[in-house]
């Protein structure tokens, strides 16, 4: 089974459109980072497919902490603002965790802040981190079973790999997480029935690794001379997998999608 994060995605937009009225996703870009920058108008396109208002924010890449700060506090008071989106990676120089929490917890549409993620790992009321979410919504919307069974996440990043795993844990899953670094990394992965990969590394994940009949969604995405591919090796996933998602059109889709839900659910809820 193909997980079509793609048609999902179209599916919840048009569900959403015209659903809420005088309401602004804010993306904070700093510095001019391509991939960043294209990421940044692919969603801006999503809130005008939506009817939502998309406020751009550009920042030259000699942005201090400080700076980005009073930015974020400038925002986080505009009440036509009900969503605030700041995009990673921020250059080095600046403290990208010390401005991610600085964003209000009724405006982190991106489940970026330290106490939304540590409200959602407490099963309580807050926006999760977008790509976990949407991998979670991707996964009950081809109802994939989870409840008892082991999920696998590789990577540990704090709005992918850590949220990933705290979710798929309050589904009842029994997590392992895992990184580059973990010792007999395919012995661990051979024995789970859903694997995430979150590492961030071209087909890192071998799909020699992986046992028949696991659900393999991948969070990764590389452009490489042979074309797009993932974390998880192409060749040979869609025999060995019950379900998996596709590169591009999986995983990418329902990031959007989810950010976009949660700010029309912001703009209901302020």
């Amino acid at each position: 089974m193909i997980l079509d994060g793609k048609s999902l995605a179209a599916q919840i937009e048009q569900e959403l459109k015209g659903k809420v009225q005088n309401a602004a996703l804010a993306t904070i870009l700093v510095g001019d980072d391509p991939s960043s920058a294209t990421y940044v108008k692919m969603k801006g396109n999503a809130c005008k497919r939506v009817g939502l208002e998309s406020l751009p924010v550009l920042l030259p890449a000699s942005t201090t902490t400080q700076q980005l700060l009073a930015k974020i506090k400038e925002l986080n008071e505009n009440l036509l603002v009900k969503g605030i989106l700041l995009q990673h990676p921020v250059p080095k120089h600046i403290d990208e965790r010390k401005c991610f929490d600085a964003i209000a917890i009724a405006k982190d549409v991106d489940g970026v802040t330290s106490l939304g993620f540590g409200l959602m790992s407490m099963g309580e009321r807050a926006y999760g981190s977008a790509t976990p979410k949407g991998i979670i919504t991707l996964l009950e919307h081809y109802k994939i079973p989870l409840e008892g069974k082991h999920a696998v996440v590789v990577g540990r990043s704090a709005i992918l790999g850590k949220p990933m795993a705290a979710m798929l844990l309050n589904k009842n899953c029994t997590v392992t997480i895992c990184h580059s670094k973990t010792q007999n990394l395919p012995n661990i992965i051979g024995q789970a029935d859903i694997v995430v990969g979150a590492v961030g590394i071209p087909e890192f994940i071998k799909t020699q690794w992986l046992k028949s009949g696991v659900v393999a969604i991948d969070a990764g995405y590389h452009n490489t001379p042979n074309g797009a591919v993932g974390d998880i090796q192409k060749e040979g996933l869609e025999t060995i997998s019950s379900a998996y998602t596709p590169v591009p059109g999986g995983v990418g889709p329902m990031t959007i999608a989810t950010l976009i839900q949660q700010t029309v659910e912001s703009a209901k809820w302020t």
